[in-house]
């Protein structure tokens, strides 16, 4: 298996992973402007890039995965839930996506967005036990995503809660998290410079995640909302536009 993380604008970090054996690619979250490098390192490996997939319809920059899924004659995935003017494969929680000896199950966890999904990635050829998720804007590097991009934030960071605890926090602790941004970032409050964790790591050390119950955790996440990006219409009805 092959794995590559791009550290991009607005704090954002992209993915490029897949089967070099059998020549397959995902790219995941891919930011507007770095399409040709995914074209250049999935060429690298030997691989066709497969599916492309946004974890949600970002608010914080303007999505390159429409574009790149139309030059590497990919499919371009959101979850159902996401709404569009144009056509898109639509995720399900619990979908499975294979990439060569690559398996990739979806995880729906809405509470940044409603149609926010995680990526739960198994190399068949080292074992059959997940290895990694890729986390989206749902859990971060010291953080959780913010609640209150779709309104009523409080009914969202309910959601979060469920999603983390019911979906994230039932993983195995060596199960390496990838967010979908690390310090700098918008899209949560208390990201950390550093671009990959653990779940045991996270549970530990996680502020957000160390609420005592649900009630706590909905305080402590709409407490301290940064402020809405100032472009954040502008760039959702870019990224939803036909």
């Amino acid at each position: 298996m092959f794995f590559k993380q791009l550290p991009t604008i607005d704090s954002s970090l992209s993915y490029l992973f897949g089967c070099g054996t059998m020549g397959k690619a995902v790219a995941v979250d891919v930011v507007s402007g770095d399409e040709d490098w995914f074209v250049a390192e999935a060429d690298k490996t030997q691989s066709r890039i497969t599916h492309v997939i946004d974890t949600h319809v970002h608010a914080d920059h303007y999505s390159g995965g429409r574009r790149l899924a139309e030059m590497a004659g990919a499919e371009y995935c959101l979850h159902e839930n996401a709404s569009t003017g144009f056509p898109f494969h639509k995720l399900r929680d619990a979908d499975r996506i294979e990439a060569g000896n690559v398996l990739i199950r979806v995880l729906h966890t809405p509470g940044h967005t409603f149609d926010s999904i995680c990526l739960l990635v198994t190399d068949k050829r080292r074992g059959e036990e997940p290895w990694f998720v890729i986390t989206g804007d749902t859990l971060f590097v010291g953080s959780v995503g913010r609640p209150d991009l779709a309104g009523r934030e409080r009914e969202m960071a309910a959601q979060l809660y469920d999603a983390l605890q019911s979906k994230l926090l039932k993983l195995a602790d060596d199960v390496e998290i990838f967010p979908a941004h690390q310090a700098g970032s918008a899209c949560g409050v208390g990201l950390t410079g550093k671009p990959s964790s653990t779940i045991g790591f996270e549970k530990r050390f996680n502020l957000s995640l160390r609420a005592a119950d649900k009630d706590e955790f909905v305080r402590l996440v709409v407490a301290d909302i940064p402020p809405r990006p100032k472009n954040m219409d502008r760039i959702v009805a870019a990224n939803t536009a036909a």
